[in-house]
């Protein structure tokens, strides 16, 4: 008899031991002369309990964790492979309330599959979609995409249909499909748990695109510093192809589609398109005037989709279960789930997939177990270096793309950072535009001299210098951002920067707000 024991592979979870881990009870089970399936799936996305070891029994799979190699052989002494009792002990993987009361449509198998194994993604309703699409015609797949209200989940929320549709209907003896995987703002982290975790479910979901569009050849721009993704993502590539999945001839279909990753080079800047293609072009990132759209003159001239990389893989859900059935969760325009991502002062950090409706705080707490250093939380920044800090009164605000546009706020790619009441949010405002200023291109005066002399005029401030002049003058350099810039980088700096002062003025050293204004 043989047990099947699950390992991560994500690298959250390798950074925590996981690989030390999957060698020790390797090790131990061949001490003690048990047969067993290493299995290194992808993460659940419980990082608090990394590594989090699982047990395929009779009755389901069970976890244990964080497990240590020290733990290891308690383990086995507890009998763990059958779902022995142990102080690890988890119970069953599917009933964790953190688990259970997400609504994982993109993240349906990550954490369950071994990322890598064709078989094992066929398995677990993998390539439904794209068997779907391939019977349809290249306008029945946009309608659908259409239908569903999936907007773009890297931060602009472009209705993802209205974007394919300009690029099926503009004449072009070549098109493009580009991945933007270049996942750079602070506490995000989906896009590499999708690539690590399933890999499949992204090239499954450009494949379908580049169908619905007539695209023939796809790249995944892809963060450097993401090795293990880039690993996963080649190996699942390489397989894809010698299944038919990809190639000159798409499951036997007459359509052709190829695919290919392209490693980024560490700027932040080329997370917008346009520096992403003049990159992809093998020039230096820098943002392009608009018009042309990228959809109709994007990479070398030609009409290109560029989504990001949890657009693209939510689209094989879509097709496998109809736009009626993603757009029967959400609220408002918002349809669909987003994967939210839980990172600085939490409890319990990890990911989180729900429809869109759920307030800031019911994540906070129900999700996020409060702030781990046990004291109030203070601000939450939403939406990445470049989204607003949202204050405790503004908690109960639904996660919705319109809710908090109407405070001011972005949800941009679903990363919320936490801070306790220890934080001083005006050094957080110096670090967003000092941040501005070494990412910028360069291509635009306001965000390329804006950022440099905010962050001066910042240094003032934390100085308590001449605050009367200097408020004024900060305000004045944010309003030239956000109304002079070419692109987002510039223009969202004044997010995190106003929201900081409008609702932390103390932190400014104002003690009434009316002087903040």
């Amino acid at each position: 008899m043989s047990f099947v024991v699950y390992v991560p592979c994500d690298s959250s979870a390798i950074s925590l031991g996981a690989n030390r881990v999957a060698a020790a009870i390797i090790q131990e089970a061949q001490k003690r002369g048990i047969a067993i399936e290493l299995v290194r799936n992808g993460s659940r996305g419980l990082f608090w309990l990394e590594p989090m070891v699982e047990v395929e029994t009779s009755a389901g799979r069970i976890a244990y964790g964080p497990v240590q190699v020290t733990d290891v052989a308690s383990l086995f002494g507890a009998n763990f492979l059958e779902g022995g009792a142990h102080a690890l002990a988890l119970g069953h993987t599917e009933e964790l309330s953190y688990l259970k009361k997400q609504q994982r449509l993109t993240f349906a198998r990550c954490g369950k599959t071994d990322p890598v194994n064709l078989d094992d993604y066929i398995k677990n309703d993998g390539y439904c979609g794209l068997s779907n699409a391939l019977k349809m015609a290249p306008h029945d797949i946009v309608k659908a995409v259409t239908d569903s209200g999936l907007r773009g989940r890297g931060g602009a929320a472009f209705p993802t249909g209205i974007k394919w549709n300009t690029v099926l209907n503009t004449p072009s003896e070549q098109k493009y499909i580009i991945c933007n995987a270049d996942e750079g703002d602070s506490g995000t982290f989906s896009d590499r748990m999708i690539m690590e975790g399933d890999p499949f479910v992204l090239i499954e979901g450009m494949t379908i695109a580049g169908i619905a569009v007539g695209a023939t050849q796809g790249y995944i721009y892809l963060r450097v510093e993401y090795p293990h993704a880039h690993k996963a993502l080649n190996s699942a590539i390489e397989k894809a192809y010698e299944a038919g999945y990809l190639g000159d001839d798409v499951l036997g279909s007459g359509k052709a589609f190829h695919l290919e990753v392209r490693l980024g080079a560490g700027a932040y800047i080329c997370g917008e398109e346009t520096s992403l293609m003049e990159s992809l072009e093998g020039k230096r990132g820098l943002v392009r005037f608009k018009p042309p759209l990228p959809a109709i003159s994007g990479l070398f001239g030609k009409p290109t989709v560029v989504n990001n990389v949890i657009s693209l893989a939510s689209v094989p859900i879509i097709l496998d279960k109809g736009g009626d059935y993603y757009r029967d969760f959400g609220m408002g325009r918002s349809r669909g789930t987003l994967p939210l991502q839980l990172a600085g002062n939490i409890k319990q950090a990890g990911l989180v997939e729900l429809a869109f409706g759920i307030t800031l705080r019911e994540l906070l707490y129900d999700f996020g177990g409060g702030s781990a250093s046990g004291r109030p939380i203070k601000a939450v920044q939403v939406g990445g270096p470049l989204g607003a800090y949202l204050p405790e009164s503004q908690f109960d605000t639904p996660l919705d793309y319109e809710a908090f546009a109407a405070i001011w706020a972005v949800l941009g790619h679903g990363g919320v950072v936490v801070f306790d009441d220890t934080a001083d949010m005006a050094t957080m405002a110096r670090y967003s535009m000092e941040f501005c200023a070494i990412e910028s291109c360069g291509k635009c005066t306001p965000c390329r001299i804006g950022s440099t002399r905010g962050t001066e005029v910042m240094d003032e401030i934390i100085e308590g210098h001449d605050l009367s002049k200097n408020i004024p003058l900060l305000r004045d350099l944010c309003n030239t951002l956000l109304n002079g810039s070419l692109c987002a980088l510039g223009g969202m700096t004044p997010y995190p920067v106003l929201s900081a002062l409008n609702h932390f003025p103390e932190d400014f050293g104002i003690n009434d707000k009316a002087d903040a204004a």
